[in-house]
């Protein structure tokens, strides 16, 4: 059996990945050691930038069933005073609610259903009940995989590249060799999965009770489901923790007992905060979990997943296609890694806040947050490494790097959100008639990436939307965005990130020659700074 790609672990992160490298036409073969999908969440929100990745997929009609926006995350301490507040926009910059609480089965089944035209179609193939075992890499190119499924029968697939999306205990990431780095930031915690018999109101709707006597996390997890977790605390016995006796005193705090809610699950966990040190060794990739781990507190986990999973599949994509050399894959763990890193020091950040059982050590914290000493709220952060133009010497300024916001646009008698009417992929946008900027030769290059040409105009505009390739900006995002950047054009990558931007003719050509010559076989290097760009 053989495919073009080969993916150890179906979580989201995995079933995102295969979806998608179907969807461009690649066969996928996953293996899952587990028979079924696992019943109880794991994560319990997402982002903007996660939902518009997963409302590509077609998901955005589930969303509904599968989760609730955030309005606020609130840190308060043992009186009740708030000591930080993070709101959640309704409609964030990506389009869609800065935060989603979810039911995380839904979420997988919903991705499920997604896979399944691609299973019937031969693009996609779901192994479940089949442990990797062993991958030999082949010296001409290729990795041969060895499965073993609970009856002891012995399966062996061919692929051209395999992406282990295994878990934080991945067995790919172990073939793959390497250090991890390990952030030093680790505590256990009593994980209470909850169904209530009837709605309720609790308020804060979200919060971290930043309480010496017992640190505890109070969310929620989807329609109908609430999430708790207790810090276990010094001299304390995991075993002496995790007991449904325990859960039970525990939540009766909050009012929640047996006769009004059911403990679907609870369960000691540890979290940890450490990455990879190698993402890449020949045909072998991590994402996910495999890749990193990191304390729940910026509820950013799954979230990085995803966007490994974003990332590495454009790139993957070109590669099987011949159309750039497999060293455009350096620049998935360069982008990534440094990224989740940072991501990572956020969410240990977060939780040296609340981990905190020393009356007098909490104190001091109270009174350097009331003060206003506060972290920001977890926020996109741009890419500073890997495939980005250099507009000032060896750095990315901004906005290269950064998210490119989503509004609603129009074209001809189609109106939604720019993903949606446009389309994804690579997407040249302009403020200009492009037919009178594009030389045929740059035409012709972005024909050739399957870029879209784009043309943004405002709604007073005369005959907005009627020319091809010309949308009307009907939530004000992107010609303010162009503005705010004194840019005539932007080029942004299948991930929604910009590659750069260009306010000239001259800077236009330099941007398409930088992205052509990155794309075809390498890392750009850094180049000198040039007074035009200024």
């Amino acid at each position: 059996m053989s495919a073009d790609v080969l993916v150890v672990g179906y979580g989201p992160v995995g079933q995102v990945l295969s979806i998608m490298l179907a969807r461009q036409g690649w066969s996928v073969t996953v293996v899952e050691r587990w028979e079924n999908p696992y019943p109880m969440p794991r994560a319990t929100v997402f982002d903007g930038e996660t939902a518009r990745t997963l409302a590509c997929l077609g998901l955005d009609s589930a969303f509904a069933g599968i989760g609730e926006p955030v309005d606020a995350y609130d840190w308060r301490n043992a009186a009740g005073r708030t000591l930080l507040r993070m709101d959640f926009a309704p409609v964030g910059a990506s389009g869609w609610p800065d935060a989603t609480a979810f039911h995380q089965p839904a979420l997988e089944a919903a991705l499920a259903a997604r896979a399944t035209e691609l299973q019937e179609r031969g693009l996609l193939r779901v192994l479940r009940g089949h442990a990797a075992e062993a991958v030999t890499e082949s010296a001409d190119g290729g990795v041969t995989l060895a499965a073993v499924t609970a009856d002891g029968e012995r399966v062996t697939l061919d692929g051209s590249w395999l992406v282990g999306c295994d878990g934080a205990n991945s067995v790919v990431r172990g073939w793959l060799g390497g250090d991890v780095t390990d952030l030093g930031f680790s505590h256990d915690w009593l994980l209470c999965d909850v169904v209530l018999d009837r709605p309720r109101v609790f308020e804060p709707a979200n919060a971290q009770l930043c309480d010496p006597v017992r640190p505890t996390t109070v969310v929620g997890s989807g329609p109908g489901r609430r999430r708790w977790e207790f810090m276990r605390l010094p001299g304390e016995t995991v075993e002496e923790l995790d007991r449904p006796e325990t859960a039970w005193q525990l939540l009766g705090r909050s009012g929640v007992t047996p006769q009004d809610a059911t403990l679907a699950r609870h369960t000691v966990y540890t979290f940890q905060a450490a990455v990879a040190d190698t993402w890449r060794r020949g045909r072998l990739l991590l994402a996910g979990d495999a890749a990193h781990s990191m304390p729940p507190f910026a509820g950013a986990g799954m979230c990085s997943g995803i966007r490994d999973a974003l990332n590495l599949s454009w790139k993957l994509d070109r590669v099987l296609r011949g159309d750039s050399d497999e060293r455009l894959l350096d620049t998935y763990e360069a982008e990534r890694r440094s990224h989740v890193l940072r991501t990572i020091e956020l969410s240990v950040q977060l939780g040296r806040i609340v981990c905190v059982t020393d009356e007098e050590e909490a104190a001091r914290r109270d009174a350097a947050l009331l003060a206003g000493r506060t972290p920001g709220r977890p926020l996109a952060q741009p890419l500073r490494e890997g495939l980005l133009h250099r507009t000032v010497g060896t750095v990315a300024a901004l906005p290269t790097g950064a998210l490119v916001p989503q509004g609603r646009v129009a074209r001809d008698r189609e109106t939604g959100l720019f993903d949606q009417v446009v389309g994804t992929g690579f997407v040249f946008l302009t403020t200009e008639d492009p037919a009178g900027v594009l030389t045929a030769e740059q035409t012709a290059f972005l024909t050739a990436i399957g870029a879209h040409v784009v043309r943004v105009v405002a709604e007073d505009s005369d005959s907005a939307g009627q020319a091809s390739g010309e949308v009307v900006d009907l939530d004000k995002v992107y010609l303010p965005f162009l503005a705010a950047a004194r840019a005539r054009f932007a080029l942004v990558r299948p991930d929604f990130h910009v590659f750069g931007v260009g306010r000239n003719t001259r800077e236009l050509t330099m941007l398409l020659a930088e992205l052509k010559a990155g794309l075809a076989a390498r890392v750009p290097e850094p180049e000198v700074d040039h007074p035009s760009r200024h």
